[in-house]
């Protein structure tokens, strides 16, 4: 069951949501990160976060600072720190916009 306000945000824009869930070929940095060849940018920031839960990364004294480990510096363009508000454009970077 969607919240009123993310059904609302699909109806106005659908092609928006397309481009979070559509499945694309990975680049070879994120291919080795997430262990598959396809995934969609949706599926891609699901999959960073959860790997920064696993692996603690998150600073003690401030939520909002992702402390890099090799692994994830790899994809986040060799960032030692990375804010939580930019995490989302740095995955973006690795996906390309389509042409129309």
């Amino acid at each position: 069951m969607l919240p009123p306000r993310m059904k609302q945000a699909i109806t106005d824009n659908p092609k928006k949501l397309a481009n979070l869930i559509d499945l694309v070929n990975l680049p070879t940095p994120l291919r080795d990160f997430m262990g598959q060849s396809q995934t969609s940018r949706l599926g891609c920031f699901m999959r960073v976060w959860s790997y920064i839960k696993e692996n603690k990364l998150q600073d003690l004294n401030n939520k909002n600072v992702i402390n890099c480990d090799e692994k994830l510096r790899s994809i986040l363009l060799g960032k030692p720190q990375v804010e939580l508000a930019e995490l989302p454009a740095l995955i973006k970077l690795h996906f390309p916009k389509k042409p129309n």
